[in-house]
């Protein structure tokens, strides 16, 4: 790290590391963040006293739930073709907690700030024998101290947005050196790869391996559907509306009404970004000034309405199996769309707002003709009816989105091989 910002950030870990012990406890997800990372060292050094040291133990650094998507094929291939590795997996948002405990890693906690004291008692603690980011969350005192112990440092599915602020001269400061110890990345194109060369990553070292959500995504496909999802199969022409927010309801509940003035048996299924009582409650409110029949997922009359609120999180992967057409929120939120691979990877057209460009995925899906961008509610309404009135139509749109999320197959293979070699490369710091 830079010698002039070592000071300032390791001043600003040390205060992270105050405020956790004297943070009061809260559901808020800064209190849970806070509390989560109580006791945390002490929690890696008493898992790593005890594991069997004679295993090789992968470490794999996810963020959050969307980066944790991503490493999740390739957790799998180690699983099933290397049973002696043990998995240590670590997350840095509270959103992750609830994902992180479904994997089945061997061990799973918060990733403490980063400090380097921090950095040195956990790989002192877990002596891994590699060390793999997932997409790019790269912190820099862990990668300097776990590259300078010997262990080698990988990154999977990396990206590199041009607008990415990492790009700024203040973060490569701060993050050249780090960059410069990473032993293997795989990005996902080239355009990544050459944007991580110039950040620092020695260009022997890159290697296009794609983005494992792809493989994610097309195995969820795969899948059988949950049982309650199963039950709520239909013939009604049916858009499953996923992730939304009220800018985007402002748009489509509306046209809904709209689109049922010609399709009568149409059937939409919503599930908001936020389930707080009031946005429910909202949706609700509609429903019943339009006489419009509703009803929760779960409940008993959801087999019969016209419209399925869904109150619940975890389950909107699933329920894309029941669209004909898929509208994909956020497009109308400053944040930008939501992952529209899901959708996509079940053949059904995807539908999202205007704030796209972030997304390439949803460029390739317009590229294609296996996706649109819809200004407002007149667009929104012409490609439904179009979609949702003509089988045809639908299903040469709906072939074209699957084909695309299968041309990028492949990836989580590739990225289980990068974590390969960087195990033959590695054998971990010595005990002390």
């Amino acid at each position: 790290m830079n010698s002039l910002l070592r000071i300032p950030y390791t001043l600003i870990g040390l205060a992270s590391d105050a405020l956790v012990r004297v943070a009061p406890g809260g559901q808020s997800k800064l209190a849970r963040g806070l509390s989560g990372r109580r006791g945390l060292i002490e929690r890696y050094t008493r898992w790593g006293a005890a594991r069997d040291h004679t295993r090789p133990l992968v470490w794999i650094h996810a963020p959050s739930v969307g980066e944790g998507l991503q490493a999740l094929p390739v957790i799998e291939l180690l699983r099933m073709r290397r049973p002696d590795v043990e998995i240590a997996y670590t997350f840095y948002s509270p959103s992750a907690e609830q994902f992180a405990r479904s994997l089945g890693a061997d061990f799973a906690a918060y990733l403490p700030f980063d400090t380097f004291a921090h950095a040195r008692a956990m790989v002192d603690a877990l002596r891994p024998r590699a060390l793999v980011f997932s997409k790019l969350d790269i912190w820099p005192a862990l990668t300097e101290t776990a590259a300078g112990s010997g262990v080698p440092v990988g990154v999977i599915s990396a990206t590199l947005p041009e607008s990415s602020g990492r790009r700024g001269p203040f973060a490569r400061a701060l993050l050249s050196d780090a960059y410069q110890a990473i032993a293997l990345a795989g990005a996902i194109d080239e355009s990544d790869a050459e944007r991580l060369r110039e950040q620092g990553i020695r260009g022997e070292r890159v290697r296009v391996t794609g983005d494992t959500r792809f493989d994610q995504v097309s195995a969820r496909a795969r899948r059988p559907p949950i049982a309650l999802v199963d039950g709520l199969r239909s013939a009604r022409p049916t858009l499953v509306a996923g992730s939304t927010w009220p800018g985007d309801e402002e748009n489509l509940l509306p046209t809904w009404l709209r689109i049922r003035e010609k399709i009568p048996d149409a059937r939409l299924i919503i599930a908001p970004h936020e389930t707080t009582p009031a946005h429910l409650r909202a949706i609700e409110s509609w429903a019943a000034s339009s006489s419009v029949s509703l009803a929760r997922i779960d409940s008993h009359e959801a087999s019969r309405a016209d419209v399925l609120l869904v109150d619940r999180y975890g389950i909107l992967g699933d329920l894309y199996a029941l669209a004909d057409v898929a509208y994909v929120g956020g497009g109308f939120h400053a944040a930008g769309i939501h992952s529209v691979l899901e959708p996509a990877a079940f053949g059904a057209p995807v539908l999202f707002g205007p704030r796209h460009d972030k997304s390439r995925e949803a460029a390739r899906l317009i590229q294609v003709g296996g996706g649109a961008a819809i200004k407002g509610a007149a667009d929104l309404a012409i490609r439904l009816g179009d979609w949702l009135g003509s089988p045809a139509s639908r299903e040469l749109a709906g072939s074209a989105a699957r084909e695309m999320v299968r041309s990028g197959v492949g990836a989580a293979e590739r990225s289980f091989e990068l974590i390969m070699a960087l195990l033959l490369r590695g054998q971990g710091p010595a005990a002390g």
